[in-house]
């Protein structure tokens, strides 16, 4: 948690006076947004955030930080977590099933800052599965597709009520396992073309710069 918090309060200190923040989702950008607030509080800065969950969301109004929507704004900077990080800085993204959000805004970012722990770095993406974000009723075939890929396919089912995990947007998570992914953006748009799948936590080529939090410090990653 330290690690984590030294990374989100470091990318804190990123975002200029007058920006437009893309607020990513989960625990180390969490630290980020919570540093943020603290800033616009302390500097009396003038900045809008983009929220990538309803978490995100809720989290900036109660520290205080304005919120807009893409339909408003262009997004300056943003700043969001991962799971996994390859060596050309490819991502695997939506352990918080906020994946599809996020590829959105993150995207549409001129800055895409990812923050991460020293445990996230890999050579090779695959050992966290890939999230599809899926069409309900799309979801016993999109299992049988995922298949072709190499694909070992699991509902993500819910910890604290019953059934399968429910995204923001209404839809469930498939968790996609495979061995070792060798070139993520094709295989990116290959499940993105499978009919009901929404979005996939595969992020290749999106990034301009990885944080990354070691017990030495940390270490800048670019392209």
């Amino acid at each position: 948690m330290e690690l984590k918090m030294m990374v989100g309060h470091a990318a804190a200190e990123l975002v200029k006076d007058g920006n437009v923040v893309g607020l990513g989702t989960g625990s180390t950008t969490r630290f980020f947004i919570e540093k943020l607030a603290q800033r616009v509080k302390e500097e009396n800065m003038e900045i809008l955030g983009v929220p990538t969950s309803y978490q995100s969301l809720l989290l900036a109004k109660n520290q205080g930080i304005p919120i807009t929507t893409l339909e408003e704004n262009d997004i300056d900077i943003a700043v969001d977590g991962a799971d996994e990080v390859d060596g050309n800085l490819n991502l695997i993204k939506g352990g918080g099933a906020a994946h599809t959000l996020e590829k959105i805004v993150d995207s549409a970012a001129d800055r895409f800052v990812v923050v991460v722990d020293d445990s996230k770095i890999v050579e090779y993406l695959g050992k966290f599965p890939v999230p599809l974000e899926v069409i309900p009723e799309a979801c016993r075939t999109v299992s049988n597709r995922v298949k072709d890929y190499g694909g070992l396919p699991s509902l993500r089912m819910a910890k604290m009520k019953d059934g399968p995990v429910i995204t923001d947007n209404g839809n469930f998570v498939i968790d996609v396992h495979f061995e070792r992914i060798e070139n993520p953006a094709d295989l990116e748009k290959e499940l993105n073309n499978i009919p009901g799948v929404v979005e996939n936590g595969i992020f290749a080529g999106l990034v301009d710069q990885v944080m990354v939090a070691t017990s030495k410090g940390i270490k800048i990653l670019r392209k």
